[in-house]
């Protein structure tokens, strides 16, 4: 069932939902947003599907992302590190072929997922008060990486769960999680890094399951912390929404998810990733935001009929949010990233 939104934008989805019809097209209640997770995902038959669960933790000191995907022909799976003061990254990417191995749920939290084989080991699990993250990648070119970390999710935490409909055959649910509090440490080499309340440390995960065009390009960005005295989770894309009547732009402070039905504009140098860039909501003001990179992750990859580039750029964001009862929200030195990602898949 579906509820119009206060604003008359999107609909507020507020009970579970089957996001595909037993043909596989998109079911039509789906399309909406909602504040927890409410859809089953299963998507029918095979081609061009895309399942991901993208996992980034982020402090003071370091950031880890985990990533255990799959995309029909390709299963591809992830760990790596960035140590924020230094610079120096470790980790090991590893393919599947046709994803062999990797199997994800059709619903966020809904199993477990795990993989083993050529230098890296992951394990996500589903557990009282959270998901833990486990990962161990061992690569010649870098240090060992050894993660275990809580990712929690505290009762009545809400969060970003969007669908867009390209139409009913192309379509994507995409849950997003922002400002869920770590605790776990990393050890790299011989160098143990630590995540909990006192170095800021933050999960967010990016779940996604859907059926997409085999060209697209978008814009993410995320950033978890304390701020304006709140804590404070952007959520922002752009682009591969654009026209479709949906957006995956929100705000999560202290908890509470704000929903904003208005597509951002994107202003950034594709020729200097590392320059600033400006993201804003020209309509409603409700986004007034630069976002200042620190470090750059990019990656590339061209088989024949798969090819992506991706420039993920952490850093700080800064600027003005608006919440839905209209009260500005300082936002000083928020650490996450922006990202642009070019796809043919």
């Amino acid at each position: 069932m579906t509820t119009p939104d206060a604003r008359g934008y999107e609909r507020e989805i507020t009970e579970p939902v089957a996001l595909c019809r037993a043909d596989g097209t998109l079911h039509p209640d789906a399309v909406g947003w909602s504040r927890h997770p409410l859809h089953d995902c299963r998507l029918q038959g095979w081609g061009r599907s895309k399942r991901w669960d993208y996992w980034c933790v982020t402090s003071d000191d370091c950031v880890l992302s985990i990533t255990y995907s799959s995309i029909d022909y390709l299963g591809i799976l992830s760990a790596w590190f960035l140590d924020r003061a230094t610079g120096e990254t470790a980790g090991v990417d590893t393919a599947s072929p046709l994803g062999l191995g990797v199997h994800l749920p059709d619903t966020v939290g809904g199993g477990d997922m795990a993989f083993s084989g050529r230098g890296l080991t992951i394990g996500i699990t589903e557990e009282a008060g959270g998901t833990r993250l486990r990962a161990t990648a061992a690569s010649k070119r870098s240090p060992q990486v050894e993660a275990d970390v809580l990712v929690a999710l505290p009762d009545g935490h809400e969060t970003l769960s969007v669908v867009v409909p390209w139409s009913d055959r192309e379509f994507q649910y995409t849950s997003k999680h922002n400002t869920r509090p770590a605790t776990g440490s990393v050890r790299v080499g011989d160098t143990i890094y630590a995540f909990g309340p006192d170095n800021a440390s933050y999960g967010c995960l990016d779940y996604g399951r859907g059926r997409w065009p085999y060209r697209v390009v978008w814009n993410w960005g995320s950033a978890s912390g304390r701020t304006g005295g709140h804590v404070v989770g952007l959520q922002f894309g752009g682009k591969w929404t654009d026209g479709t009547g949906s957006t995956e732009n929100g705000l999560c402070i202290d908890g509470r998810l704000h929903k904003i039905s208005e597509e951002l504009v994107w202003e950034y140098a594709r020729s200097d990733w590392l320059a600033p860039w400006h993201i804003t909501s020209p309509r409603s003001d409700r986004v007034r935001l630069r976002f200042e990179p620190e470090h750059e992750k990019p990656s590339k990859l061209d088989i024949g009929v798969l090819g992506t580039e991706v420039h993920q750029c952490f850093g700080r964001w800064s600027g003005t949010v608006v919440t839905d009862a209209g009260d500005t929200v300082d936002v000083d030195g928020l650490f996450g990233w922006a990202e642009e990602a070019r796809m043919r898949w």
